[in-house]
Formats: C-alpha cells, structure tokens, sequence
C-alpha cells in the first residue's frame, strides 16, 4: 500500500485479462457462459475441457477430432488453448474462426496435468469426479489450471468439481445443424432464434442454462419426463408458478457473485444482493416443499389436461428440490447485520459497514461525523469567554481549522491564540485545543476507511466457508427458471406436452413452427402439418411442392419440434408422440465457403457424406434441395443415390424427410416400400 510506505512501491503484474478469463461485468455477457477451452492431441483420442472461471463450472470430454469439434461448436469458448506445435492441426481440424493462445509442449503432458488437477481439488485420485481414465481430457484440464497461473488467476476456491461432458446422453447436433436451424443465434441479423422465442427465464443463471439445454437434448426417456412432470406442475399451479417467478427476480447473478466471493473481488453491494437471493432461497424453498407436501390446491388450470395427483412424479420433484435448497442462514442474516442495507460500490468510498459492528468503528464515526457540534460548543464557549459576538470558526487546507475575529473585536483576542492570517475585515488565529481536534478527526477518516475494508474483508473471507453450497442452490434455482419459462412459454404459445417413448415412430399432430408462428403479421394464421415418420411403413416422406410452399419450414419444424421435445419443453402441436432420436442432422439451403476454397457442392457433399457416416437408425434425417450447384441428371443421380442409401442399408435406416424440385424421384415410391410422397 503506497500510504503505508515512505520509499519507492513496489510495481507488478497484478493480472492478465484475456477472453476466456475475463471476470469484469463490463466484458462478461449475463446470458452466456464466458468459456476457456482447452484442446489436447491425445494418441488414441483428443481431449478437451471447458472452464467458466465466472462460475466455476470446469468440464471435460475426449472422442475423436470430430465429436471435440462438435463440442467447441456447441460451448463457443471466447478463446482456445493447445499446444505450439499443434498449430496446424489445430486449424485443419478445427478451422481459424477461434481467439487462441498457445502453450508450450511441457504444459500437455498428463503428469503434469494430473499432479495440477490433483493439487488444486486437494484428492488422492480423480475415481471420484469419474474422469480416471480420460488421459487425453485430464490433459487438457491441467493446461486450463496452468494457463491460470499463468495470469494471475490464483485465487479459484469456487472451481471446486470437474464433471465429464457425457456423449451418450445428448443426442448429437452438428454445427450445421445449430446453424441451419437458427437455435442459438438467427442467420439473418434482424430474425429470431428459437431461443429468443422460448427464453423466458428471469435469471441470468437460468438464461445460461437454456443455451445449454438446446445444444445438448437429452437421449434418455427418465431424465426428459422428469423435466415435463415439472413443467405440468408449473403449468397447473398458476399461484405457485408466480411464487416462485416473484422470487426468481430477486435473486440475481447468484453464479457470478459467488464466484467474485472465492477470487475476493465482490463488491459490498454484490454481498447485499447474495443475502437478498439467500432470502429468496428461503421463500423457493418453502413453497417447493409446500406443494411437493401437498398442501396447495389444484387450480382450474386442470381443467386442460386431466387432473394430477399430487403423487405425481412431477410434485415429488418439486419436493425434493425444495429439500436440496441449502439457506446458509448463519452467513445471511450476518450480512444483514454487518453489511449496510444500500451501501457503495466500492468499499473504499466508505459507510459500508453498518453501526454496532465494532465499537472502534463507531467510535471514529462519532468524532469524524458528530465533529461540527463539538466545534459549535467551542465558538459559543471562547465568543462568552472573550466577549468576542461574530467568533466564527472556519476551515481551509492551508492551516485547518480557526477562530476569525472581525477587526472591530481585535483588543479582545486573548494572548495565547496564535495569529495565522490577516484579512481586510478580520484576522484568523489557532489555538491547541483546536489543532488537537483537528488531528482527531482527519486521523478518524483515514482509519475509518481502513478499518471498514479490514471489517468487510473477514465477513467475505467467511463468506468463502459457503460456496459450495451457494453453488449448488444457483445450479437447483437455473434448473427452476428454466422449467417454469418452459410453462409460461406454452401457456403463451399454446404448447402440449409430448409423448416420449423409445419406438422408432414420430407422430405430430397439427405440427407448427414454433418461430415463424410468432414473426407472422397480425390476424395471420400459420396453417399446421401433420408428420408421421416409423422405420417400418414410412420411413422417408419425400416432398415436392412450389417454391414458398412451405418445404423448408415444414422440415425444420418437425426437427424442432422433436429437439424441443428432448429438452423436456411443451411442444407447438395439437398432440405428439416422439420417438427417441439420437442425432439429428440436417443438410439445408445452399452456400459456400470461398474463403476455404468450398464451392456450393462441395459444402453439400461434405455435409451429405458427414451424415451418411454418423446415421443410425435412431436418427432424424432432414435434406432440403439435395444436388445443387451441379446438373440436372448429376443433382437427380445423387440425390437418388443418397435416399436408396437411407433406405436399404440397415445401419442407416433414419427416418427422413426429403425436400426436392426433382420431380423425377416421386418415381422412387414405386420400388420403395418404405418411401411415401407428399405434397
């Protein structure tokens, strides 16, 4: 501290900002994760890890070239680390469109990774975050530990787990498959995603989580019903669902703050707002366990659907969420004794802890903010004393505090006041008592402000004692957000609950496009399609039609619908019945890539041959105008070639739909028992 020392200060790096560590709020964007990755060239597999050093969320997965490139198109890191000799591969793998930094060769060994991993979580053996045998992952984990020493980032208590990204969970979307179906982000800049149009979450945590849940559906049938059991609840309690929404608001950035807490750079007003989401937790916590107990009543909502129980799967969860809920009341109503209600930004601006924290603290306020009646008792008593009646005691910085005496009361100035300015009017003198009292008080400000950071300090390094569990309630309340904005999406846009069974038949009822139905001009109606796909009579429906027929969009609904499905949301439909898919691809619209030397063809070669490679027969296959930027008969001939494919290989038996102008492969349902056409 450059107060406390009369030499020279001592200069250094205090810390690196790069883009994938950044910890600002001005930099960070509340409704995306700000991911560091981190990508080894393993052997036998490539590994890869993502860190959010804002929330201490620390991942890691490892597969082949193309699953990690898969990932990295999925999380979208602000940066990526890899080794300096893998520079090349980096970029025919993983194209240029990255913010990179690249480590020396040492950092990606696994000993070293390991012994880092192992050091920082404090364990014998990572068995227990079921990461052991990921060599590869391990390794890229450990560059990502080391690229933070390398910054300066050394306090990270709040990365406190690593947990492994699971591939056979998620079903599988391709990055042209995220593009082309507009989830995350529209292709043109003024349309909307799928996103803009379900996001109906109030926290920053829960938008976050949403990003993450439409890039990674759920494969599994338990964990997408326990999702929709929860969304019912939502949907037929409407006084619960607006319990829980009233109190969502207040909650915040629960993440961020509690990791602004472990790298000790939480402001005090960021503490006033962990205890306000702490006393939200509190409310949440109540009315889960309430209604999870049975204690609520079914509303007229039910009406819409048949009536719930309340043993239903969907209130037991509740139930339980309510249960895992930690208050961490000790630490919350401390901050609230502590802690001033509406204190500064900054804690050295002052008056951020509150009286009867410390009586030395109150102490110095006294004399620093009680000074001017004690300097008013001072002029009335000398003005008697002297018979002097216009005494006035002033300030300024030259010489502090003094006594002025108009020129007519000079004879009565008595003998030790010193004499320190003369003015036309008047003279200005000094005396001890003053000059003492002056050092009392600006001695008070100073140690104020240093005692009020020490005081703030301790309650945040004791706040540091909570952070696991602070975590984990922000995990539970973004999984809330997230389900009740699923119900409060399709109260507004009139979504029904789809069927999930784990048959190889997609049966939707009055389908519509869940974004193209809202950008409509008013009083004008989307007009809804029916879709039935099975891998026994139906397995590929081709489709011709005019140009604004609605091709395309009937292809895309139907992958958004079954996407939507898997993520556990109500889906725009009358009723539907969704087999369980495990990739979804889609081969859409024409466009090239010049700058890598990619006509039109051969991007839609690519992206064709990526998905014969990858197609099993529980896929969901969608190509719309197949064969372009080549002739006619060539355009035919493949297309022709890719469907008969589809159809006669049994590894490769995806339910398909085919958008064409190529009238000539309506011929196809002839010989195909399996192809139907539809216009």
């Amino acid at each position: 501290d450059p107060k406390l020392t009369k030499k020279l200060v001592k200069r250094g790096i205090t810390e690196l900002v790069t883009p994938g560590v950044a910890l600002s709020d001005n930099v960070l964007n509340y409704k995306e994760n700000n991911f560091l990755a981190s990508v080894h060239f393993g052997r036998t597999a490539y590994g890869v890890s993502f860190l959010d050093i804002s929330t201490g969320e620390f991942l890691v997965g490892e597969g082949t070239a193309d699953y990690v490139e898969k990932l990295l198109g999925n999380f979208q890191p602000k940066e990526v680390l890899y080794e300096r000799q893998r520079k090349h591969d980096f970029e025919r793998y993983f194209g240029s469109r990255y913010c990179v930094f690249e480590l020396d060769d040492w950092v990606y060994t696994e000993e070293t990774a390991q012994q880092r991993l192992l050091r920082h979580f404090g364990v014998k053996s990572l068995k227990g975050f079921g990461v052991a045998h990921m060599h590869s992952g391990i390794t890229a984990a450990g560059a990502i530990l080391q690229y933070l020493e390398l910054t300066q980032h050394t306090q990270i208590g709040h990365i406190t787990t690593l947990s492994r990204i699971e591939e056979d969970k998620y079903v599988r979307l391709d990055k042209f498959t995220i593009r082309s179906l507009e989830i995350i982000q529209p292709m043109q800049e003024d349309g909307r995603s799928l996103l803009d149009v379900i996001d109906r979450t109030v926290s920053p945590m829960g938008s976050r989580l949403l990003r993450r849940w439409l890039v990674f559906p759920l494969k599994d049938q338990k964990p997408i019903e326990e999702r929709l059991d929860v969304v019912d609840c939502f949907f037929r309690q409407p006084d619960f669902r607006q319990t829980i929404d009233e109190q969502l608001r207040r909650v915040g950035d629960l993440e961020r703050i509690v990791s602004k807490v472990a790298v000790g750079r939480v402001s005090p007003r960021e503490v006033v707002q962990l205890r306000v989401a702490l006393q939200a937790v509190e409310a949440i916590k109540e009315a889960c366990q309430q209604l999870g107990a049975g204690s609520a009543s079914i509303s007229s909502l039910s009406s819409l659907t048949s009536p719930t129980s309340f043993s239903s799967p969907g209130y037991a969860a509740l139930h339980q969420i309510g249960q895992r809920l930690e208050l961490c009341e000790a630490i919350r109503d401390r901050i609230g004794r502590e802690v001033k209600p509406d204190p500064p930004q900054l804690v050295q601006k002052g008056g951020v802890m509150a009286d009867g924290v410390s009586p030395e603290l109150d102490e110095l306020r006294h004399i620093a903010y009680s000074g001017k009646d004690y300097l008013l008792q001072i002029q009335e008593r000398e003005a008697q004393l002297t018979g002097i009646q216009s005494l006035k005691i002033g300030y300024n910085n030259v010489f502090g505090y003094y006594l002025e005496v108009r020129n007519t009361y000079k004879d009565k100035v008595p003998q030790e006041w010193v004499r320190k300015q003369t003015l036309a009017q008047a003279e200005r003198y000094i005396t001890q008592e003053l000059k003492e009292y002056e050092e009392k008080i600006l001695g008070a400000e100073d140690r104020i402000l240093s005692l009020e950071a020490q005081l703030f300090a301790a309650l945040v390094a004791d706040i540091q004692q909570y952070i696991p569990q602070i975590q984990a309630d922000a995990m539970l309340l973004a999984h809330l957000d997230v389900l009740l904005g699923f119900a409060k999406t399709a109260e507004e846009h009139h979504y029904v609950r789809p069927v999930i069974d784990s048959s190889e038949v997609i049966d939707i009822r009055q389908g519509r496009h869940p974004v193209i139905e809202t950008e409509l001009p008013v009083g004008e109606q989307y007009i809804p399609n029916d879709i039935l796909l099975d891998n026994e009579r139906q397995q590929i429906m081709i489709i011709t039609g005019p140009n604004m027929a609605g091709k395309s969009a009937l292809l895309r609904q139907t992958a958004l619908v079954v996407l939507l499905s898997q993520v556990g949301c109500f889906v725009p439909a009358e009723t539907a019945k969704i087999g369980l898919v495990d990739k979804i691809f889609t081969r859409v619209g024409a466009s090239d890539n010049i700058s890598l030397g990619e006509s039109t063809f051969m991007v839609e070669m690519t992206e064709a041959s990526n998905i014969l490679n990858n197609v099993s027969p529980k896929s969901l296959v969608l190509f719309d105008e197949l064969g372009r930027g080549t002739s006619t008969y060539d355009g035919i001939s493949i297309a022709w070639a890719i469907v008969e494919y589809l159809h006669e290989q049994p590894k490769a038996r995806a339910r398909t739909l085919f958008a064409t102008h190529y009238h000539e492969l309506n011929e196809m349902e002839k010989n195909f028992s399996r192809i139907k056409n539809y216009n």
